[in-house]
């Protein structure tokens, strides 16, 4: 089981831990919502639960609970720019669809 990031997103999560001046890493998740059934879930992290997995990639620590774990086994996190937007994507071998907007998907 791994999680990894691409070196935009690492450097992403970097700046925003600095400037905000704690926080032990991202948390990765997912929970039941949006037009295909589930929805990723992204936020920094200041603690781990006990029952949290943590992986490291370029440096950044990424937590997982163990039920968003089955989701997102082999997941990779990037941070894009396309033309006018920006934000982290979502590069997850287990999606067999995603919504329109890739903010949702189903296994």
């Amino acid at each position: 089981m791994a999680i990894s990031m691409t070196q935009a997103a690492a450097d992403h999560v970097n700046r925003y831990l600095e400037n905000r001046g704690q926080g032990l890493g991202v948390r990765l998740g997912v929970r039941t919502t949006g037009c295909s059934g589930m929805a990723y879930v992204l936020e920094f992290v200041d603690a781990m639960a006990d029952e949290d997995e943590l992986f490291e990639s370029r440096g950044v620590k990424v937590v997982i609970d163990p039920k968003s774990m089955i989701y997102l086994d082999g997941t990779e996190l990037d941070y894009v720019k396309v033309g006018l937007n920006e934000g982290f994507q979502f590069n997850n071998p287990n999606a067999k669809n995603e919504c329109g907007c890739g903010e949702s998907f189903n296994v």
